[in-house]
């Protein structure tokens, strides 16, 4: 199977078309409404009309693709340095309420663990945000654990990993409820929620008839494959918009991946390519040995019908199984159909209760016009107090940003001096130079007063701290001196050992000399050898005259045989075609047996497909009738 994954890969080039060369290519209009700005996450959806007309929103907006698509329409935003404007209206109050139900819903679903009510998602705090990025999160990653340490760093790059196409920045992660910060926070957690449904929606993929799929837990289309995929196809797509027609280097990455997921030996894989050369090459001399030998054709032929027999079997239980299921959904549409009736019945006593009551109240003139007034009463304050209060928001949303404003200018220098203090090793607290003291200022935390304190205790401790400094330097210093004297002493003690080492190579030339000698021993040694060999070589040739006799004898044994195997092979011959006329016969009574089985399974296939078609299309007017009969109903309630 792994064979037929590297085969297919090596095979496809690229998974675009190559360009078709128009001279008039230039002079085309690819411009369109939909790619004036990047149309990657926009929401095409209208304001809502009342608080109970709710819509389902999603992240990936309407896809706008096509011949007139220009290059730079979507995937500008992943290969350039141009910033995607968000076109959700997350500035939209009823869009945000909308964006929290389903929010709200989609954690009761699963299952959240925390305390959740549609109030605490107005405005939740950080670290109710974070629980509920963490609980998101691990849908995609069951083994993720948030740090207890530097949250608000930790998810912006989050988010960035995942290529979230806007910008969530580190500072809104100090105030996360807050009015100007949250719809941002929000839009991140909807889009991390359709790329769960998205991941689960992949998940549940499976075939159509799996049973006749071998090797199901291998197949190609797993998790880590598809990424792979879908990260080959994503980088070869950008280079194609960005002019580019074929795509080696990408295929050859894509491929080393490829074998390293599926571990691929490549020293196994040409040890079986050269296997296979030689036994295809055995079976095809085999093949033209055995030309005449009509018996193994046919059992071969015998062996394939068998195997065609046994398909078509597995072919019809599959096909009463699934007529089995279309009959039970017919059973459950009839039910559904006998239910929807009873209901229509008791919609219709309740509409003659209702007509009932209806005529029977009785209102005098005075009522009403009295009703009419205190109505219009009504309206008017709640029209005065709606805009009051929008005055109110409107102050409060302009003091918010400002306040948000100082608190930006505030976070860079005391990120900067954080910066500062971790180069020196002065944060942490567990810090190398820190000495146990806290040298982080955390502004959120402290009132002014408080503020101005710690400031001072930090100086007092900074000053410490370069006092502390220049006596390690002293120290260091002093050191250094002994050091130096120490090494003289080294420098002395590798002068004697030079000398000691000066000895020992006279003791090495000594034993070099001996080595000679003993090597000039083995010279000698090795021309009485040669001799020795010569004398064996003559012996080895008159044995071999002797064998040469011997062979002569055998090879007039070995033809009166030949003679004997040409008498028995005539015999053999007649009787194997004897067997073969007689298996002709067997076989052609199973041939013709197949072909009637054939025909049969064929007119039973056309008849079940013409009930099943009859049957879906009797449910489906059946089901359109009963629905337009319930549409007419409820604008004959409404209207009444």
């Amino acid at each position: 199977m792994e064979r037929g994954r590297m085969s297919r890969a090596t095979g496809r080039q690229s998974e675009l078309p190559m360009r078709v060369q128009d001279s008039n290519r230039m002079s085309m209009v690819y411009t369109t409404p939909q790619s004036k700005q990047p149309s990657f996450g926009k929401l095409n959806i209208p304001k809502p009309q009342s608080v109970t007309s709710e819509r389902r929103t999603s992240f990936f907006g309407a896809r706008t693709s096509g011949a007139n698509m220009p290059r730079n329409s979507t995937m500008s935003g992943f290969g350039g340095t141009e910033k995607i404007k968000d076109g959700r209206p997350l500035h939209d109050k009823s869009y945000v309420q909308q964006c929290i139900r389903q929010l709200h819903e989609f954690l009761t679903e699963q299952g959240y663990p925390g305390t959740l009510s549609a109030k605490t998602l107005q405005s939740p705090s950080t670290k109710e945000f974070v629980k509920i990025f963490e609980f998101i999160y691990c849908q995609l990653d069951p083994t993720f654990e948030m740090p207890n340490s530097k949250v608000e760093e930790e998810v912006p790059a989050i988010l960035k990993a995942l290529r979230y196409p806007f910008v969530l920045s580190k500072s809104s992660m100090y105030s996360v409820g807050a009015p100007h910060t949250w719809p941002q926070a929000l839009g991140a957690l909807m889009w991390l929620i359709d790329n769960v449904k998205i991941s689960w929606s992949l998940s549940k993929q499976e075939l159509l008839f799996s049973d006749f799929c071998e090797d199901g837990d291998n197949i190609e289309e797993g998790a880590e494959y598809n990424k792979l995929f879908l990260d080959y196809t994503a980088e070869t797509y950008s280079k194609f918009m960005q002019g580019q027609d074929t795509f080696e280097d990408e295929d050859e990455a894509f491929l080393t991946k490829l074998k390293k997921l599926y571990n691929v030996d490549e020293v196994l894989l040409s040890t079986m390519e050269e296997k296979y050369r030689i036994l295809s090459d055995e079976v095809e001399r085999l093949e033209k040995e055995s030309q005449t030998d009509r018996l193994m054709t046919k059992k071969m032929e015998r062996v394939k019908l068998q195997a065609n027999l046994n398909k078509l079997q597995s072919y019809r239980s599959t096909l009463e199984s699934f007529e089995a299921s279309l009959e039970n959904k017919a059973s459950e549409l009839n039910d559904e159909l006998e239910n929807t009736a009873s209901h229509l019945e008791s919609l219709k006593h309740e509409r003659d209760e209702l007509q009932h009551l209806l005529q029977n109240q009785k209102f005098t003139p005075a009522d009403v016009e009295r009703i009419n007034r205190e109505k219009r009463e009504l309206q008017q304050t709640i029209s005065s107090l709606s805009k009051s209060l929008e005055d109110a928001e409107q102050h409060k949303w302009n003091e918010e940003i400002t306040l948000a404003k100082v608190k930006e200018k505030a976070e860079l220098k005391l990120a900067e001096y954080h910066k500062l203090a971790r180069k020196l090793k002065l944060i942490p607290l567990s810090a190398e130079n820190a000495g146990g003291h806290d040298f982080e200022i955390r502004p959120f935390e402290f009132g002014p007063s408080s503020m101005i304190q710690h400031k001072t205790q930090i100086q007092m401790l900074l000053r410490k701290l370069i006092s502390d400094v220049e006596e390690e330097n002293s120290r260091l210093a002093d050191m250094k001196l002994s050091l130096e004297e120490s090494c003289e002493q080294v420098n002395s003690n590798i002068l004697d050992k030079s000398n000691d080492i000066k000895q020992l190579r006279e003791q090495i030339r000594k034993l070099d000399e001996l080595l000679d000698c003993d090597m000039q021993e083995l010279a000698r040694e090795e021309e009485d050898w040669a001799q020795e060999m010569e004398s064996v070589d003559n012996h080895h040739k008159l044995l071999q005259k002797k064998v040469n006799c011997g062979y002569d004898e055998a090879v007039q044994q070995l033809k009166a045989a030949q003679q004997q195997y040409h008498l028995v092979l005539q015999e053999t011959n007649e009787e194997r075609r004897t067997v073969a006329n007689n298996l002709a016969s067997v076989f052609t009574t199973a041939a013709n047996h197949l072909s009637i089985t054939e025909k049969c399974l064929e007119n039973l296939h056309s008849k079940v497909q013409h009930l099943r078609s009859k049957t879906i299309e009797e449910d489906k007017a059946a089901v359109q009738k009963m629905r337009e009969a319930f549409k007419g109903f409820v604008s004959k309630a409404n209207s009444l």
